[in-house]
């Protein structure tokens, strides 16, 4: 779209209380009618952008449709409202509630220079278990991007039961005769609202980068598996990805039920017997109902917008062929213990279990994750169970793609996650990669806060490799070591006080991992975290 931004005088309330003045405000022209942002210190902020139609009453659990027009100039000066949720609890590390949660939380906010003109763009997708998160969090703020000339997008899409579940009916009353994957589709219809409109935000819409954390990096792997996607996106950015078997649509697989009977079984766990009764239902009730009947929310392989599983998808060549900049953290599990189970009594008994349940790949796993230091090995096998080796399997199948693949390990250990026993934590690369390092950033409560000054100076080297590469595909900080592509020379990149470097990041890991999974998922096992001293055992080697 042609650029368009002209500045409007409007009256706005300011200050305090029944005070008014005359302020200027940037507008912008969309598809749907005019916005009305905030100017701040050279950047144009637009906040709550309607980017789908509230996914309610009958548009629940349906593919989403593109917005209603306006009249005049509608305020985009505040965040819409969170997506259903249940609430996270207070003593949690990642405890950042939103103010304001409903159905009507398609919406996403921009922040561009206010001088941009074909500018990259990122589009950022929030983690948090594709159960919880918001785009109106703090630690999520654009203006450290857009000050360094990067047009910054942040979306919603739905969580939970209301973005993730797939039934029957659902499949029946559907064009394609699919369920499941609404939160995805939520991505996508986002992501056609950006190649329509950033244009008039000075972004480049043929220039874009989506980019996400934990579920948010899970999210990035369907939208590098969806041909529904492709071509809206240009590179990639995956912090902490697991690339585990989902639910197959219609039929049981990896050890799992069919999405649809989890579906049924959903309905029948909130005492519905329709769709209709389902539909009308409070958002949080089902919500609630879900979580008591043990939903996951995740992706369904054969749902909309994800044609199989994303490990085939990419074993196959099928995905996006775009640069990839990927890694995982060293401490992932240190804030996830709860995956951790009961280490053995003695380093004898650890060895044990391993033998008895890995076989011939013992020796290899206990190489990796040795007996003479339990707790540690033990937090390392269900990391890499999770992240490590979906990164490195991503960033190999990339490279064999013939794209360029980024890999990295955060391992940065400061004083405040140190006293706390996080080093580098799930999450903990964040507030780096967001410029929120130092005594000023906006941090969760909770959240060990990185406020050294070998803290921000690792912050402004990350952000500079992750600018550069959405300006260019190519990673780059100046006065920092050059970060070359995985490649068969398994290069990357470790963070930790300075960017350093390297190749192999965690050796023998992948090759032992590689290995096991491609035995279970050979026997139609669920592999991700079926690991270590609680692991099923490993099926042998068939020639």
């Amino acid at each position: 779209m042609k650029l368009k931004v002209c500045l409007v005088l409007v009256a706005a309330l300011w200050g305090s209380a029944g005070s008014a003045a005359a302020t200027t405000r940037p507008e912008v022209t969309v598809a749907e009618g005019r916005l009305a942002g905030v100017a701040e210190a050279g950047l144009h902020i637009f906040k709550g952008i309607p980017y789908a139609l509230p996914p309610v009453g009958e548009r629940r659990w349906k593919v989403p449709e593109p917005p209603a027009s306006w009249q005049g100039a509608r305020d985009a000066g505040a965040f819409g409202p969170a997506c259903v949720q249940p609430p996270i609890s207070p003593a949690s590390v990642y405890f950042d509630p939103p103010a304001g949660m409903g159905e009507d939380c398609l919406t996403l906010n921009v922040w561009a220079p206010e001088r941009a003109e074909k500018a990259p763009v990122i589009v950022w997708i929030y983690g948090g278990a594709l159960q919880r998160g918001h785009a109106s969090s703090p630690l999520y703020d654009g203006a450290n991007f857009a000050r360094k000339d990067v047009v910054f997008v942040s979306l919603n899409y739905r969580l939970g039961v209301l973005g993730w579940m797939a039934h029957p009916d659902l499949s029946a009353e559907a064009e394609e005769g699919v369920s499941g994957n609404y939160g995805l589709m939520d991505q996508i219809r986002a992501l056609e609202w950006v190649r329509d409109n950033i244009a008039a935000f000075g972004g480049d819409p043929a220039n874009v980068t989506v980019m996400g954390e934990s579920a948010g990096a899970l999210s990035v792997t369907y939208l590098l598996s969806s041909p529904e996607a492709r071509g809206l996106f240009h590179k990639a950015i995956v912090e902490s990805a697991n690339i585990r078997a989902v639910p197959a649509l219609k039929e049981a697989a990896y050890g799992q039920p069919s999405a649809e009977d989890i579906g049924m079984a959903v309905m029948s766990g909130a005492g519905a017997d329709s769709l209709k009764v389902l539909r009308d239902m409070d958002a949080m009730a089902i919500t609630t109902a879900a979580m008591k009947a043990r939903f996951v929310p995740q992706g369904t392989a054969g749902g909309h917008g994800l044609p199989a599983q994303v490990v085939d998808i990419f074993d196959e060549g099928g995905q996006a062929k775009v640069p990839l900049l990927i890694g995982f953290n060293s401490g992932e599990i240190r804030s996830q213990r709860i995956f951790v189970p009961k280490a053995p009594d003695t380093a004898a008994a650890y060895e044990a279990e391993i033998r008895a349940r890995y076989g011939d790949l013992a020796d290899a796993f206990l190489k990796v994750y040795p007996a003479d230091d339990i707790a540690n090995s033990m937090l390392a096998t269900v990391r890499d169970a999770i992240y490590g080796w979906a990164s490195e399997h991503l960033a190999h199948r990339q490279t064999a793609a013939g794209q360029p693949a980024y890999l990295y390990l955060f391992d940065h250990c400061y004083d405040a996650a140190a006293a706390r026993h996080m080093c580098a934590f799930h999450a903990s690369e964040l507030p780096f990669v967001f410029g929120q390092a130092g005594k000023d950033g906006a941090i969760p409560p909770n959240w060990p806060r990185p406020e050294g000054s070998e803290d921000e100076a690792l912050s402004a080297a990350m952000m500079d490799y992750w600018v550069s590469f959405a300006k260019t595909g190519v990673p780059s900080s100046p006065d920092h070591d050059t970060w070359l592509p995985y490649g068969e020379a398994e290069a990357f990149m470790r963070f930790d006080g300075v960017p350093v470097a390297g190749h192999n990041p965690v050796p023998g890991m992948f090759e032992m991992q590689e290995e096991l999974v491609s035995r279970r998922r050979a026997a139609g096992q669920q592999w991700f975290i079926n690991v270590g001293v609680v692991a099923g055992k490993v099926p042998e080697k068939h020639p």
